[in-house]
C-alpha cells in the first residue's frame, strides 16, 4: 500500500466518522421528532385493520374511514383524560411531594419510629443511620424535578397528540403511495425478503404493544385493588405510577414497590407506628410481591412466547445488556428493537444455525 493510498484511506475514514458524529447529532436535536414519527407507525399499524373493517364492510371513503379510525382513538385518550385526569390531581394533593422539607422531616419521623420499635428488639437503626451519614446523604429534590418533568410532558400532550394525529392520518391515507415508493427505492435482488421482514415486524410488535397495553392494565388493577384493601391514601395515584413504572423491565417493578411502600407510611404519620404504620405496610409489600409473582409468572410469559417469540432468558440478557449500554431509555427499547433485528436476521440470514436456533417459532 502506498502513502498515496494510506492517506485516502485515512480521510475516507474520518468523513465517515464525522459523518456518524454529524448524523448522531442530528438524531438528537430532532429526538421529539422521531419519537413522534414512532408513536404514529404504532398508531397507524394498529388502526389498519379498523380502517379496513370500515373501507370493506361499511363501505367508507379512504379518507372518511381513516378519519373516522383517528377520532375513535381521540376519543378514547380524551375520554380517559376526562375520567382520571381530575382524580389524580385531587389525590396528587395529599402525597404532599413538592415540599421536600417536608418530605424529610417525614422521613426523619418514619426513621425514628422505626428505630424506637426495634430498640426494643435491641436493635439501634437510629444509630447505624448516623454512623453511615445516611440522612446527610438523601437529596429528596429530585421528587420535584420528576413531577416537573411530568408537567412538562402534560403540558406539551397537546401538541403531541396533534402532530402524531396528523402524521398517522397520512401514513394511514397515503399507505400505497408509501408501499409504491418504498418498493421503488428498495434494490429488486432484496426486495421481497425486506417486505417480508416488514410485514412480520409489523405484526410481532402490534401484538406486542398490545399486550404490553394490557400488561400494564392488569398490573395497574391489582395494585389498586391492594391499596384499596389496607386503605392506603391516593391509591389511585399510587397504583398508576407503579405500574407505569413497569415499562422499565426488572428495575421498574422494584422501583414501583419501593415507592408504594414509601407513600404508605408516609400516608399513616400520625398513627401508631406498631398497630398501624408497620402493618400496613408489611402488607403493602406482600401485596405488591405477589402482585409480580402474577405478572412475572403470567402476563410476562404471554407477552414474550406469544408475541414477540423470545424465551424469558433471552429477553433478560438483552435487556440488561442494553441497560449497561443505553441506560434507562435503551432498557425500554431493547425488546421491540431486539424483536426487528430477529426478523431480519432471519430473512438474510436463514443458513446461520444461531439465527435459525433464535429465530425458530418466527
Amino acid at each position: 500500500m502506498t502513502s498515496k493510498e494510506l492517506a485516502k484511506g485515512i480521510v475516507r475514514a474520518v468523513l465517515i466518522l464525522a459523518g456518524l458524529a454529524l448524523l448522531l447529532f442530528v438524531l438528537s436535536k430532532i429526538s421529539t421528532v422521531i419519537i413522534y414519527l414512532f408513536i404514529s407507525i404504532v398508531v397507524s399499524l394498529i388502526g389498519k385493520p379498523i380502517s379496513n373493517f370500515l373501507k370493506k364492510r361499511l363501505k367508507f371513503k379512504n379518507t372518511l374511514a381513516v378519519v373516522t379510525t383517528l377520532l375513535f382513538f381521540i376519543g378514547l385518550i380524551v375520554s380517559f383524560v376526562m375520567m382520571f385526569v381530575p382524580l389524580i390531581l385531587s389525590q396528587s394533593e395529599n402525597l404532599s411531594l413538592l415540599d421536600t422539607n417536608s418530605i424529610e422531616k417525614n422521613f426523619n419521623s418514619i426513621l425514628l419510629q422505626t428505630n424506637t420499635y426495634l430498640l426494643n428488639h435491641n436493635i439501634d437503626l437510629l444509630s447505624l443511620a448516623e454512623k453511615s451519614n445516611m440522612t446527610s446523604k438523601l437529596n429528596f429534590n429530585f421528587l420535584p424535578t420528576i413531577l416537573n418533568s411530568v408537567f412538562s410532558i402534560i403540558s406539551n400532550f397537546g401538541m403531541g397528540l396533534v402532530s402524531v394525529a396528523f402524521i398517522s392520518f397520512f401514513l394511514m391515507k397515503d399507505s400505497v403511495q408509501f408501499e409504491y415508493l418504498f418498493k421503488r427505492i428498495i434494490p429488486d435482488e432484496h426486495e421481497e425478503k425486506i417486505l417480508a421482514s416488514i410485514d412480520k415486524t409489523n405484526y410481532l410488535l402490534s401484538r406486542y404493544f398490545g399486550g404490553l397495553l394490557l400488561q400494564l392494565f392488569i398490573v395497574f388493577i391489582l395494585y389498586f385493588i391492594v391499596l384499596l384493601i389496607f386503605g392506603v391514601k391516593s391509591a389511585f395515584t399510587i397504583a398508576l405510577i407503579c405500574a407505569i413504572l413497569n415499562i422499565i423491565p426488572y428495575i421498574g417493578p422494584l422501583i414501583g414497590t419501593i415507592l408504594a411502600v414509601f407513600l404508605t407510611m408516609m400516608g399513616l404519620l400520625g398513627t401508631d407506628f406498631k398497630t398501624e404504620i408497620l402493618p400496613t405496610t408489611l402488607y403493602v409489600l406482600i401485596g405488591f410481591t405477589i402482585v409480580q409473582a402474577i405478572d412475572n409468572n403470567i402476563s410476562q410469559p404471554i407477552i414474550f412466547s406469544n408475541s414477540i417469540k423470545s424465551h424469558p432468558l433471552e429477553i433478560f440478557l438483552i435487556t440488561l445488556i442494553s441497560g449497561f449500554l443505553f441506560g434507562i431509555t435503551g432498557m425500554i427499547l431493547a425488546i421491540p428493537s431486539y424483536t426487528v433485528l430477529k426478523v431480519i436476521a432471519k430473512e438474510f440470514l436463514p443458513s446461520n444455525k444461531i439465527v435459525r436456533m433464535l429465530t425458530k417459532d418466527i
